[in-house]
């Protein structure tokens, strides 16, 4: 597991329960139990944890500043669908192995686990199921991974 980061703005009762969560399956686990609400909003990770409850986006943005509170890098990954709306998930990454944590009304669509030598854009996401289609083109993927790997080291405003 990597080392604490430093304070990334939250106050103090709000980083106890974020470590709290232990590990990306804590963080999991976290999203499991909160409802998932429709709203059109883009609430906060501060926010989630006080209304316990999120959407796919914010559920990612929650989980990426959980993981950096823990010490991971805050890394997403927007799947862009054709046909539907695109999913977003939180990347980590343990003993050199990609795993993912996302809200989703799927389970098919949730945690990950960290067996993935090769990050997920770098093997094109797979298809999600029927009704979930695949990213527009593994084309995309790549340069979201570039913008990722740009915004590495950037990672203030998540609060």
């Amino acid at each position: 597991m990597p080392a604490p980061r430093p304070d990334p703005g939250f106050t103090p009762r709000e980083l106890r329960a974020l470590r709290a969560l232990g590990s990306p399956v804590g963080v999991q686990r976290a999203l499991d139990v909160m409802p998932y609400h429709l709203a059109g909003t883009a609430w906060s990770p501060r926010r989630v944890l006080r209304e316990r409850t999120a959407h796919c986006l914010e559920g990612a943005v929650f989980a990426a500043a959980a993981l950096r509170v823990l010490g991971f890098p805050p890394l997403l990954l927007d799947l862009e669908a054709v046909q539907d709306s695109d999913h977003v998930v939180a990347v980590f990454r343990v003993r050199g192995h990609w795993g993912a944590i996302a809200k989703s009304n799927f389970s098919g669509l949730r945690y990950r686990e960290p067996v993935h030598r090769r990050p997920l854009v770098d093997r094109r996401a797979p298809a999600r199921d029927p009704a979930h289609p695949a990213p527009r083109s593994h084309d995309d993927s790549r340069a979201l991974a570039r913008g990722s790997a740009r915004a590495r080291g950037r990672d203030g405003g998540l609060p």
